[in-house]
């Protein structure tokens, strides 16, 4: 067992507070969030330390969030920095655009080649993201870990203890499956 997954277990039992587990994973999801925000459009103001103690606060927030493991704590932090970060593209294409919708062509969309993604490319993946979810939860984990964690093919694998060529062809998959969601929705 890592350490992580140590102090997860003694919050779960009361020997341990949630603030203990910061410094044992500060620098880890400050990596992750700084990887995350490299995705962001130059000049915006959440800065990668902000989107750590943001997505932290939520996830101790929750009393009634468990974590069994390593995986499933940074698993939530993933799901914690994207809707953040969706949260965000929503306040900002609203104060821009007054509150209404409008329609995008999302031709060439790909969610790993633009590294910048528009607001509204950034909500048509998390609506997507959604979907996926509720049909396959395993490949919205990876997809997920890969893009909104920043973790390469291996880490995502090991995050999941999948082996590496599953994760590849989940890969494959889930971004296919999305690319078509997307543009379907333009």
């Amino acid at each position: 067992m890592t350490n992580v997954t140590v102090i997860l277990n003694a919050i779960q039992s009361g020997a341990a507070r949630t603030e203990d587990l910061l410094p044992l994973v500060y620098e880890e999801l400050r990596r992750l969030a700084a990887v995350q925000m490299q995705h962001e459009a130059v000049g915006r103001t959440l800065q990668a330390t902000a989107l750590v103690h943001e997505a932290f606060l939520r996830l101790i927030g929750d009393e009634k969030a468990t974590w069994q493991n390593r995986r499933h704590f940074f698993g939530a932090a993933a799901i914690a920095m994207q809707r953040i970060l969706v949260e965000q593209a929503r306040r900002r294409r609203q104060l821009k655009r007054g509150g209404a919708h409008r329609q995008v062509e999302l031709v060439d969309f790909e969610i790993v080649a633009d590294p910048r993604p528009s607001d509204d490319e950034l909500l048509a993946l998390d609506d997507a993201l959604r979907e996926l979810e509720q049909e396959d939860p395993a490949k919205a984990e990876l997809v997920r870990l890969r893009y909104f964690a920043g973790l390469t093919e291996d880490e995502a694998a090991l995050a999941l203890n999948i082996s590496r060529a599953t994760a590849s062809r989940w890969w494959t998959f889930a971004k296919a499956w999305l690319f078509q969601r997307v543009q379907g929705s333009g």
